[in-house]
């Protein structure tokens, strides 16, 4: 690599905005729903916990049973009304059965057509995150060229650097492919 302090900041913060991007792709793939009971897709529901807004998650133990139903038991059963409240206002197109101590969330079959209709949703969202991948590669080439232009590296310099940023990217974007090719895949599987 290039003995340049600026020039190695500059590919840290790149690796650091590329590994950031494909991660949150994969926290949000973990929210879509494929036929299976999934916990995680209740990580942005928020409960009314004692007049603080509260994940559903930090309330109660969530398991699953016979993999397509998610058993939702408060620490506090006086929260019960709160959190079914809370997952049908949420949009995850569940409706939630409450027994007065656990709430049930039974997961349908998903018909060909809903997993047709995901499979878009998560081709949309990897295309969004290599749209990142590309203004975070377009602002490091960017910045190499500011610092060639200052002098600051040479051309040989700056043509290794571009080479890195491009070779990272290439890299990043080969991860986005796979976790969407891996989120079809789950999604299709009957």
């Amino acid at each position: 690599m290039i003995d340049n302090e600026q020039a190695e900041e500059i590919i840290l913060v790149l690796d650091d905005k590329l590994s950031k991007t494909v991660s949150v792709l994969k926290e949000d793939y973990s929210v879509i729903r494929a036929g299976r009971a999934n916990p995680r897709i209740l990580d942005k529901v928020m409960v009314d916990y004692y007049g603080v807004p509260t994940p559903v998650n930090q309330t109660s133990n969530i398991s699953v049973q016979e993999g397509r139903c998610l058993v939702i038991a408060p620490w506090d059963v006086s929260i019960l009304k709160g959190i079914e409240k809370a997952i049908q206002t949420s949009g995850i197109g569940i409706n939630p059965t409450n027994d007065g101590k656990v709430i049930r969330l039974v997961f349908p079959e998903l018909t060909t057509e809903r997993r047709k209709e995901l499979v878009k949703q998560v081709k949309k969202m990897a295309e969004d995150a290599k749209v990142a991948e590309r203004n975070v590669r377009r602002e490091a080439m960017e910045a190499i060229k500011k610092l060639k232009n200052d002098k600051v590296l040479s051309e040989d310099e700056a043509a290794v650097c571009e080479k890195e940023v491009e070779k990272m990217v290439a890299d990043a974007v080969s991860k986005v492919d796979a976790a969407s090719a891996e989120k079809e895949k789950e999604i299709m599987t009957v």
